[in-house]
């Protein structure tokens, strides 16, 4: 049975930084906020963000479409819009499978 995943925070990402890197909390913080908002602005830009060993985050544009209220049936047009996606790499796709397969065999 699965167990409920943890959700990671920034600052768990700044605890992180601190017990791998040794920078203070503060600056650590710093980091971690600065390295979120060059993905956030990339994105923002229409750019993709390749993270090596790791995936790739792109922005797609979804055309308007036709959608439907589920408790009426009434038809809603849905506006033209962006979004974004993930793309795991294949290292980060074999680290998790690897993982998976480790907890299955262990059961």
């Amino acid at each position: 049975m699965a167990s409920q995943a943890k959700t990671i925070t920034r600052a768990d990402l700044t605890e992180a930084v601190i017990r791998e890197v040794g920078l203070p909390r503060n600056e650590s913080a710093e980091m971690v906020e600065s390295v979120i908002q060059e993905i956030a602005a990339c994105l923002e830009r229409g750019e993709r963000v390749k993270i090596s060993s790791f995936g790739t985050f792109n922005v797609r544009q979804k055309r308007e479409r036709v959608g439907r209220n589920p408790k009426t049936g009434e038809t809603v047009p849905i506006a033209p819009r962006r979004v974004i996606g993930f793309r795991p790499s294949n290292i980060m796709k074999e680290r998790i499978n690897k993982k998976l397969s480790r907890k299955q065999a262990a059961e």
